[in-house]
């Protein structure tokens, strides 16, 4: 982990709160190490829908990653940057759908909205890959993934900004929120950067 907390403790204190979350049962969220040189302070997190026993997904997976720099970067607009990524695997006739890329951007803004999760300077990318496997891989079939990377500048508490993430993880892998224990159909084999 990449945590320096300056010394007000203002980083030290949100780290804490966010570790302190809990998740819903089927995602399970880990702290990883966080990358450095983006920011003095870091600290980055890690989710896996459903897990098997070797803590691979086939559902889906996402990171999250809070930044802090008491500099405020112009292009933060303040102290605080939370970059988030989150993908899953679909079926390949839901990964043609033209407006796919749309709707998940707009999960993402309304699992900030529904957590009261204020922000500014949202910005990001949402692809989907559509891919067909050969040689050995034919008998894989067809497949396809959605994949959301997204920045924004948090502004009032962190932790609603986490509890979007871990929805919005939640529902590209097929889990709306209330859908604990419930059966995701048609999970495909997910492709990890």
């Amino acid at each position: 982990m990449s945590a320096h907390p300056g010394p007000d403790g203002v980083f030290a204190l949100a780290a804490e709160q966010l570790r302190a979350l809990r998740f819903r049962d089927d995602i399970v969220v880990r702290e990883i190490p966080a990358p450095s040189g983006l920011a003095p302070d870091a600290l980055a997190l890690a989710a896996d829908v459903r897990p098997d026993e070797n803590g691979d997904s086939l559902y889906g997976t996402g990171r999250f990653v809070l930044l802090h720099d008491p500099a405020e970067p112009d292009a933060w607009g303040g102290p605080w940057r939370i970059v988030a990524f989150a993908q899953a695997p679909l079926e390949p006739e839901i990964g043609t759908d033209p407006l796919l890329a749309d709707v998940a951007w707009s999960w993402l803004i309304d699992a900030l909205g529904s957590r009261g999760a204020t922000h500014h300077s949202a910005s990001g990318t949402s692809t989907k890959t559509l891919s067909k496997g050969f040689g050995g891989l034919a008998a894989e079939g067809d497949g396809a993934q959605i994949e959301l990377r997204a920045s924004w500048s948090p502004t009032g508490p962190l932790a609603p900004h986490a509890e979007a993430w871990a929805e919005l993880v939640g529902m590209l892998a097929g889990l709306p929120p209330g859908s604990e224990d419930i059966a995701v159909f048609g999970a495909r084999r997910t492709i990890r950067d």
